[in-house]
């Protein structure tokens, strides 16, 4: 059965110098969160733009797939901390997306965390809407004492 989830944004004034709202999602976890265009092509305090969610978004999502891949391998992570840089080029639109993970995960080396973080990294849902539009990337390092096979 298909999952949906809902955003809903009010947009108040033009593209450059207006500025928006997510007010709502389905989890109720987001009341009011501030968007323009500035920060889509600099930073501006307190405000967010659609690559900062979006990167939100494919940071989880792939470090879900990640872990659900080590999980399937025989090796659970203990932990995954990871990050995802979304680049926007103004009119080009997002050009690719970094990734990169440090794991410690017992009873893998690290030749074998990489390969199934280049899986994961193709398999992601956030992965797969990108594919043919996004250049994906990941660099995955497992850190913490050698680990044993």
């Amino acid at each position: 059965m298909a999952s949906e989830r809902k955003a809903s944004v009010t947009w108040r004034g033009s593209l450059m110098e207006g500025e928006g709202t997510v007010e709502t999602v389905t989890s109720g976890l987001i009341d009011s969160l501030d968007v323009d265009w500035a920060n889509r092509t600099g930073e501006q305090e307190g405000k967010t733009s659609p690559e900062e969610l979006i990167a939100a978004a494919h940071a989880a999502c792939f470090s879900m797939a990640l872990s659900h891949a080590l999980a399937e391998a025989g090796t659970e992570a203990e932990r995954l901390e990871t990050s995802a840089t979304v680049s926007f080029v103004p009119g080009t639109g997002i050009t690719n997306s970094v990734l990169s993970v440090r794991g410690t995960v017992p009873g893998i080396d690290a030749d074998r965390f990489r390969q199934l973080a280049e899986e994961a990294k193709d398999g992601c849902p956030v992965s797969k809407a990108f594919s043919g539009n996004v250049e994906l990337s990941v660099d995955a390092e497992l850190v913490g004492a050698p680990q044993s096979v």
